[in-house]
């Protein structure tokens, strides 16, 4: 589930405690986190609602959308753990080994084939370059792209910017382990 810069904004400071979303079906469940640029957070309670009880001002960007409205309570539960990941760039050979299994897996369940290290290697040499431009040298349509970035970063190996991404100190570690064949 996106959440809009004013959403996440506004929660933080704990002045929105519910949004609404159309979906077929929903993306997120109760009791679930989700981790966002503000920190984590917990999902409370995934109600379906009458999208027509909605105040107009709700339901207007909603009506456009196919499938059951629903009601997302939830609130900030703590610091994105990413964060942390993210900076532990003291790689054991066991964590290097571990980091090169998942993206294995990665690659694997990819209908591309192989992509995670040309990714981590593109964001290296392009840091801040817009996702558009990494998808097309890459040969990839760009929300895919930035879907598969998202792994990536669920790893705590790239950080998201205002345009593009960068390695975060762990992904970088890992790179220029795997580059120089360095296993500790």
């Amino acid at each position: 589930m996106l959440l809009k810069r004013d959403e996440l904004e506004a929660i933080r400071d704990g002045r929105l405690t519910s949004v609404h979303r159309v979906w077929r079906r929903p993306t997120v469940k109760a009791g679930g986190t989700l981790n966002t640029r503000i920190g984590q957070l917990a999902i409370d309670a995934v109600t379906p609602v009458d999208l027509a009880s909605l105040p107009d001002a709700v339901q207007a960007p909603l009506a456009r959308r196919e499938g059951q409205a629903y009601r997302i309570d939830l609130h900030l539960a703590g610091p994105d753990p990413r964060v942390a990941l993210r900076e532990d760039a003291e790689l054991t050979a066991e964590d290097i080994a571990a980091i090169r299994a998942k993206l294995a897996r990665l690659d694997r369940a990819s209908a591309r084939g192989p992509w995670t290290m040309d990714a981590l290697s593109r964001i290296a040499r392009q840091p801040g370059v817009v996702a558009k431009q990494l998808a097309a040298e890459a040969g990839v349509e760009r929300d895919r792209f930035k879907t598969d970035i998202r792994k990536l970063k669920a790893m705590g190996l790239t950080v998201s910017l205002e345009v593009g991404y960068r390695l975060s100190p762990r992904g970088a570690a890992f790179l220029a382990a795997s580059l120089s064949g360095n296993e500790d």
